[in-house]
């Protein structure tokens, strides 16, 4: 259910709440902003996102004054957008953008446990790269006490999504000019080996697609 902080107010038939919806848009992005104020002053930074049930990790150095200031427990924004295409109308007012977006509030918590420090690791590689977990090198102790661990719980969130053609005036639709959508998304290209590497890329490398 939406909360005060989580309803959509700008255009709020572009509002979903349902799990299903906002789960989908966690786990297509490759990377999420974090937003958090320190020393009054408000930093949005980029960073690497992972879902696990009902729980988001985000990844990142001890030495991140992002993460130093979000395990204090203070109250944190975490938001992701997937850019689907560009919306022309036949004036420049009604321009848009397709969009999928996400929106997670809450007060994340560190992770010191071993076990699911490791596990929100693994998580956070198989999100970004299915298969690529099990066929490198897994941290070393070192690694994973070098490696800071956010985990915030998915309790208030929601979603913001606009799809479909421009929404011209009235007055404006038989002027001569184009409207329509230009349709964006992450198209990779082939692979290309580091120095030293004489083998062929894996398969999920070689046909590595994001959800859809």
């Amino acid at each position: 259910m939406p909360t005060q902080h989580t309803t959509v107010k700008r255009h709020p038939e572009r509002g979903a709440y349902d799990r299903a919806t906002i789960d989908s848009i966690l786990d297509e992005a490759l990377l999420c902003h974090l937003g958090f104020v320190t020393d009054g002053r408000p930093f949005v930074i980029p960073t690497i996102h992972a879902r696990d049930g009902d729980t988001l990790y985000v990844h990142g150095s001890p030495g991140s004054r992002m993460l130093r200031t979000a395990k204090e427990g203070v109250d944190i924004c975490v938001t992701v957008t997937l850019l689907d295409g560009l919306v022309l109308a036949r004036s420049v007012y009604n321009h848009s953008m397709n969009y999928r977006s996400a929106v997670v509030l809450g007060r994340a918590r560190e992770v010191t446990d071993r076990d699911e420090k490791l596990r929100a690791m693994q998580r956070v590689v198989e999100h970004v790269l299915p298969g690529r977990w099990d066929d490198a090198r897994q941290p070393n102790d070192g690694e994973i006490k070098g490696t800071t661990i956010l985990a915030l719980p998915l309790d208030e969130a929601s979603a913001k999504i606009r799809s479909g053609p421009p929404t011209d005036d009235d007055a404006d639709l038989e002027l001569p000019v184009w409207a329509g959508v230009i349709p964006l998304k992450i198209e990779p290209s082939d692979p290309i080996p580091a120095a030293g590497v004489g083998s062929s890329p894996p398969a999920y490398a070689a046909r590595y697609r994001r959800l859809t």
